[in-house]
């Protein structure tokens, strides 16, 4: 399981925890690269190739999408990114799904300003199947078969994450669907898993 963060959920001590592990140990069990002459780690999030500097404690990237991700969601990607450096395990997909609020400790998200914004997705993509599929395969996801349409994105290597949207019909109104794979919480702690959803929901919106 995850290392549980308790009150240590700050940027910097994630800094501080992640400059002591062996770089070849967080590469292999997080799918990750590094790189020793510029002490950097190398990681792919919704596509794009981002820059975690040790030497700086920045997280940068060239990509088109980086402005949303690493400034306007920052608050969401900066902590998922640096935990999940330091808890993922070498572990591959069950792909067995599972919703976030049936997670351990997943009752966070039934709550207040914790509940995801899947009505928004709703909104924006009820009826516009094509264009959710253009968002999805613009961030590096994959088409699946749930629902009337479904997409696998990625926002960490090890940890995907799936959204099923429904058409809806006479008896049914609309709706989206969040789910993890089951092995999600092997690489980060509920509350983490919490800023990773939010920042995959959020991309789909953007």
């Amino acid at each position: 399981m995850a290392i549980p963060l308790k009150t240590q959920t700050g940027e910097s001590k994630a800094w501080e925890i992640l400059g002591g592990l062996d770089p070849q140990n967080v590469c292999s069990k997080a799918k990750v690269t590094y790189d020793s002459s510029f002490n950097i780690y190398t990681l792919n999030s919704f596509g794009q190739a981002i820059i975690v500097s040790m030497a700086g404690k920045t997280i940068d990237s060239d990509s088109k999408e980086s402005d949303l991700l690493l400034n306007k969601l920052g608050d969401y990607s900066r902590l998922s990114i640096l935990w999940y450096l330091i808890n993922a395990k070498d572990i591959a997909f069950s792909k067995k799904l599972v919703r976030p609020e049936n997670l351990k400790g997943g009752n966070i998200y039934s709550k207040g300003t914790h509940v995801l914004p899947l009505g928004r997705i709703v909104d924006k993509y009820g009826s516009d199947i094509e264009g959710f599929l253009h968002r999805g395969v613009e961030i590096g996801s994959e088409i699946l078969n749930y629902g009337d349409v479904s997409l696998r994105l990625f926002p960490l290597p090890r940890v995907p994450v799936t959204i099923i949207l429904w058409k809806g019909d006479e008896e049914f109104s609309p709706r989206a669907d969040f789910l993890f794979d089951s092995t999600c919480e092997h690489h980060l702690p509920v509350d983490i898993l919490w800023s990773t959803a939010m920042m995959s929901v959020l991309v789909m919106l953007s």
